[in-house]
């Protein structure tokens, strides 16, 4: 959900994440193996630009956030002036968040405060203005961005947390190119901020990329993926509480230079769609929402990574590693095949006011055939054997990782959606050592959307996520 996409084009070309534990709202996904690839960074509106249109357009004076770190805050956008010839080409802002939360639980009590007042002359509201001005509660980020040519457009940002001397100041460069058929990305971060897939933050001191793949498209046909990262120092982990149990640096995050490139063929399949007319008189609340249908898609590709350095340390061979692969001293080399099936369904124009839009969509992936294939191997091999029970590793092998997403219109553009992950948990218990399924809802996160109807496809979008703790509102355009 923080993606904020339906999983039409897969699971493996992640994109990144949202997140308020930054001002500029964003995360990268650690890169796992073999895949999730991480390779698709796609283009999204900034966060400085969503927040200046919510002023802009939605009349919202501060726009709030929560995170776990930085409990509730309030983020304030101020345009910086520019000259005439360039206010078409040339976006500069000064973002600024106040944490709220911490602001507050800084206050002096009641009590507190009246034995202050008995020994001086300090008022309530001088106190309240001291506080005001300790810079530890603010976070700045200054953000321009260049139209340099219609396909080009050059981003650098300075992101600096007031009041913390252990925080250095996040500093980002990104050049966006447009090809006719596909992006091309090139970046330059330091630090980075990282999300792994047990939701923990990381900080990579220095980090360089470069990322080409293809436009994304609903449409059937051949794509390609491919990205350069160098990453440099040691990975920190992002949080302000000290951690409860020892957290392992994912491999990708440690130094070294790795590339990756990756082929995958897609193939759509239009099950039912519906060829009722329209109400004429009524415009959907969204035009990509404005088609029943039930489709399925598949994906099926192959990647190929050359690692070298510290980030070469790889996990297959104990997981009985089954495709390509090969080992140096510090470098590394491996290849797999990948597949992704999904359904998606809707019922409704999005045109009534009441209960027009029911979507439902479910995606089924498969990272590692190799892995696939070798548990379905040992499975077989137990059963031959007549054993019991079959291996609970081999059966955890065979299982694919699921998503789910759902969405329902309540009222008007108003509509609530979640998106979730699901595993299966293979476990052994009792003397039988039978073994059974245990369902694992993985990240779920809540929405509420508001069509905004005059822009034809866009949404302003307020998600929760309960494992994160995270609360966000955003601005979409052209997502579905």
């Amino acid at each position: 959900m923080k993606k904020l996409r339906w999983a039409m084009d897969g699971g493996f070309w992640e994109v990144d994440l949202s997140t308020p534990v930054t001002v500029d709202g964003v995360a990268r996904p650690a890169a796992e193996d073999p895949i999730p690839l991480g390779l698709s960074r796609g283009t999204r509106l900034s966060r400085p630009k969503q927040i200046d249109f919510f002023q802009r357009f939605m009349a919202m004076p501060f726009v709030p956030s929560f995170s776990d770190s930085n409990g509730l805050s309030f983020h304030r956008l101020i345009s910086l002036p520019l000259p005439p010839f360039a206010r078409d080409t040339w976006f500069s802002t000064l973002l600024g968040r106040f944490d709220v939360l911490k602001f507050t639980s800084s206050l002096p009590t009641r009590q507190t405060q009246r034995q202050q007042q008995e020994d001086s002359d300090a008022s309530f509201f001088q106190t309240v203005w001291t506080h005001l001005l300790n810079p530890s509660f603010y976070a700045l980020n200054f953000c321009s961005e260049w139209l340099l040519t219609p396909e080009d457009a050059l981003l650098l940002s300075l992101e600096k947390h007031g009041g913390d001397h252990n925080n250095i100041p996040r500093k980002k460069a990104v050049l966006h190119h447009k090809f006719p058929n596909h992006n091309l990305t090139i970046e330059a971060a330091s630090p980075t901020l990282f999300v792994d897939r047990l939701g923990n933050y990381w900080d990579v001191p220095l980090t360089l990329g470069m990322d080409f793949a293809s436009l994304p498209s609903s449409d059937s046909g051949m794509s390609c993926h491919f990205c350069i990262n160098h990453t440099s120092g040691s990975p920190k982990i992002y949080d302000t509480s000290p951690v409860p149990v020892p957290v392992h640096v994912p491999p990708s995050l440690l130094p070294g230079l790795c590339a990756k490139c990756a082929v995958s063929l897609k193939k759509n399949l239009n099950i039912w769609r519906s060829e009722a007319p329209k109400t004429k008189l009524a415009q959907p609340y969204d035009i990509f929402l404005s088609n029943p249908h039930i489709s399925a898609s598949a994906i099926i590709g192959t990647v190929i990574t050359a690692s070298l350095g510290d980030n070469s340390v790889r996990a297959q061979a104990e997981d009985g590693w089954f495709g390509f692969g090969a080992k140096g001293a510090n470098s590394a080399i491996s290849a797999d095949l990948f597949a992704s099936a999904s359904v998606s369904a809707q019922h409704g124009n999005f045109q009534k006011l009441f209960l027009d839009l029911t979507r439902f969509n479910a995606r089924i992936d498969v990272p590692s055939v190799s892995k696939f294939v070798g548990g379905a191997s040992r499975l077989a091999v137990d059963l031959y054997n007549s054993r019991q029970a079959p291996s609970v590793e081999a059966l955890q092998a065979i299982f694919p990782s699921a998503s789910l997403s759902f969405q329902q219109q309540i009222c008007g553009p108003f509509s609530f959606r979640i998106d979730c992950g699901v595993s299966v948990d293979l476990t052994k218990k009792g003397k039988e050592k039978k073994w059974w399924y245990n369902n694992v809802i993985n990240d779920p996160v809540f929405a509420a959307e508001y069509a905004l109807q005059v822009l034809g496809s866009a949404k302003a979008v307020a998600w929760y996520s309960p494992k994160q703790r995270e609360f966000m509102i955003e601005v979409r355009f052209f997502e579905t």
